[in-house]
This record gives C-alpha cells, sequence and structure tokens, in this order.
C-alpha cells in the first residue's frame, strides 16, 4: 500500500469517532485470518454462532468496518485498500469443494 494510502488510513483513525488507532489493521488481520479457517470450522460457527464474538472482534464487523472505511476514503487510496481486501473476500466468496 502507498505511504499516502497509509497516511490517510493513519489520519481518519485519529478523525473518526468509531476508529481508533490500529482498527483497520487489526480489521484486516481478523477477516484474513477468519477466512482462512478450516470449512468445518466456519461452519460449526455458522451452525452454533461464533462462541468468541463476546469476548474478541468479530470478523463480520471487522469486514464492515472495512467497508465504511473504504467508503470514507478517496477512490485512489480506496482502490488499494479494496485490493486488499478483495483477497481475502475472493478466498470468503470461493465456492466449496463438492
Amino acid at each position: 500500500m502507498s505511504s499516502r494510502a497509509l497516511s490517510l488510513i493513519r489520519d481518519l483513525e485519529h478523525s473518526r469517532n468509531y476508529l481508533n488507532p490500529g482498527d483497520v489493521g487489526a480489521a484486516l488481520r481478523l477477516w484474513k485470518a477468519y477466512v482462512h479457517r478450516p470449512e468445518r470450522q466456519l461452519w460449526h460457527d455458522h451452525e452454533w454462532g461464533n462462541a468468541h464474538a463476546d469476548c474478541c472482534d468479530d470478523p463480520f464487523e471487522a469486514r464492515a468496518l472495512l467497508d465504511v472505511v473504504m467508503q470514507a476514503m478517496p477512490p485512489r487510496q480506496a482502490r488499494e485498500l479494496r485490493r486488499i481486501v478483495s483477497r481475502s473476500d475472493a478466498v470468503w466468496n470461493a465456492p466449496s469443494p463438492p
């Protein structure tokens, strides 16, 4: 990611009341880690609920936060962040093996 995009994210984290420093990076890491979990764990979360959502961060809230941040960014910098997020989204949206 360009230094301009990183600087903009840092500025957003300091100027928006719904963000704290490091939130965007944490959301990226959480979403990436979640979508790369084994499918059986994802299915368990779907059937029984994510037991860790109460004590830990919710990956779907993290993904929603990334959407909000991308909308708050200028188009060029948002494209850079979207490119990174789309890699994890592609894993999430990939068809399951038969």
